[in-house]
């Protein structure tokens, strides 16, 4: 079993310049060896006698979803003033970790805000396009706005399991079952299918 890494941040001092050779990510200062990132430790032993100490970070950095970027989501839970959501991509750019939104009820469509019902437009588990429309605070997460016509539901699973195909901007039907429910459909636009 390899031991666990030890993880330093700029500035640390790792080790004496007598025991080792500075390699990336590190310098050496008043005879020893410090961390100019933050990340791991690593220790590779070269041929010629010391050790060549360097410091490694993560290779991916993590994409953060900004103001204006479109997001792929799934719906967590709904109640009457807005609907949770996972955001899992910015783009077409999948998050190795997934980051809590909001979409309030008068940020779902952009005309007849106050005839809006939540529960007519998503329901949990469904995967929604949204817009980040605000960065919000530690409570609310990334607040979202799916007020444009290329923004809504683009699957959704009825009762029966199957994926329900769109038939207007605002019902989407079981291809198995034929009933048909409410949703805040997205008319997907080229750019954002996969192929």
């Amino acid at each position: 079993m390899a031991p666990p890494a030890r993880y330093c941040v700029p500035g640390e001092r790792l080790c004496s310049a007598e025991e080792a050779t500075a390699g990336s990510g590190t310098y050496t200062r008043h005879g020893f060896i410090f961390s100019s990132l933050a990340g791991c430790l690593e220790k590779r032993s070269e041929d010629s006698g010391l050790p060549v100490v360097s410091v490694v970070r993560d290779a991916e950095s993590q994409l953060l979803p900004d103001v204006g970027a479109v997001v792929t989501c799934k719906v967590c839970s709904i109640n009457s003033r807005f609907a949770k959501v996972h955001i899992l991509y910015v783009g077409s750019t999948p998050l190795k970790s997934t980051f809590r939104g909001t979409i309030r009820r008068e940020d779902i469509r952009a005309t007849e805000k106050d005839k809006v019902e939540v529960y007519k437009s998503f329901r949990p588990g469904d995967i929604v396009l949204a817009k980040v429309i605000s960065l919000g605070d530690a409570q609310s997460n990334y607040l979202l706005s799916t007020a444009e016509n290329e923004l809504g539901v683009v699957v959704a699973r009825s009762e029966a399991g199957v994926q329900m195909v769109p038939i207007s901007w605002c019902e989407m039907q079981c291809p198995r079952t034929h009933t048909k429910d409410f949703r805040k459909v997205a008319r997907v636009q080229p750019q954002f299918l996969q192929t």
